[in-house]
């Protein structure tokens, strides 16, 4: 859907008001998927680097998660764990 330039202008500012009060930035469901697209293409990085095969082996399985805080989460524990099991601990935690 398209707005008119001004009523544009006027959503973007009311919602930045809005974003401002809350301490609630809204993200959209585009820049939400192109935010999980770059934090799975850097966990891709990071499991080449720090477990080579084995690290891109569990790959898919990461790529199955929608969730982006748990993707975040993921990508930061990798600078820290030691083997691709103590990684799937992360993710694969019981409910």
């Amino acid at each position: 859907m398209s707005l008119p330039v001004e009523l544009q202008q006027e959503f973007e500012q009311e919602l930045s008001q809005y974003e401002e009060e809350k301490r609630m930035p809204y993200i959209t469901s585009i820049e939400r998927s192109g935010i999980r697209k770059g934090l799975l293409e850097g966990i891709q990085l990071g499991l080449k680097l720090k477990f080579k095969g084995e690290g891109l082996a569990i790959l898919p399985e990461i790529s199955q998660i929608q969730d982006v805080e748990e993707l975040r989460a993921i990508l930061v524990a990798l600078e820290t764990m030691n083997s691709v099991e103590e990684l799937r601990q992360i993710y694969n935690k019981p409910d």
